[in-house]
C-alpha cells in the first residue's frame, strides 16, 4: 500500500531536485548582472559563481536522494532516513535563517517548505515488510 507520508516525500525531494533549474538557469545570470552593476572584479564574479553553481548541484543531489529513499520505501524496502532527515533539517535551518538575515523575504520558502514536508514524510517509519 502506498503510504501518503511516501508520496509527500517522493513529491518534496521532486519539488527540491527541479529547483536547481531556476536555481542555476535563471538566478546565477541575474546575480551576475546585479554584481556587474557594482563593478565587482572578476576574481569575486567567478567565486560567487562558483558557488552559486555548487548550491545548485546540492540541490539536485540532495533531491535525488530524498526521491531514491521514497522511491525505496514505496517498494516496500527499509533504507535508512538519517541522510533524508539531515536534508530536511538543513533545509529548515537554511530557509528560516534566510528570512530571518533577509529581512522576512519570501524567497526562501522555496527551502522552508520542502524541508517540512520532506521532515514530516521521513518522520514516520515504513510500513512492515509482508511476506
Amino acid at each position: 500500500m502506498k503510504r501518503p507520508s511516501d508520496l509527500l516525500g517522493l513529491l518534496a525531494g521532486a519539488v527540491m531536485a527541479l529547483s536547481f533549474l531556476p536555481h542555476s538557469l535563471l538566478g546565477w545570470p541575474a546575480l551576475r548582472d546585479q554584481l556587474a552593476a557594482t563593478g565587482a572584479g572578476a576574481d569575486l564574479v567567478a567565486g560567487v559563481m562558483i558557488g552559486w553553481q555548487f548550491g545548485g548541484v546540492a540541490m539536485l543531489a540532495f533531491g535525488l536522494i530524498v526521491i531514491t529513499t521514497f522511491v525505496d520505501r514505496l517498494r516496500g524496502e527499509r533504507p535508512p532516513l538519517l541522510p533524508v532527515r539531515s536534508i530536511a533539517l538543513l533545509y529548515v535551518l537554511f530557509g528560516a535563517w534566510g528570512l530571518l538575515v533577509s529581512g522576512g523575504s519570501l524567497f526562501f520558502l522555496v527551502f522552508l517548505l520542502p524541508g517540512l514536508l520532506t521532515g514530516i514524510a521521513a518522520h514516520r517509519p515504513p510500513a512492515a515488510a509482508t511476506s
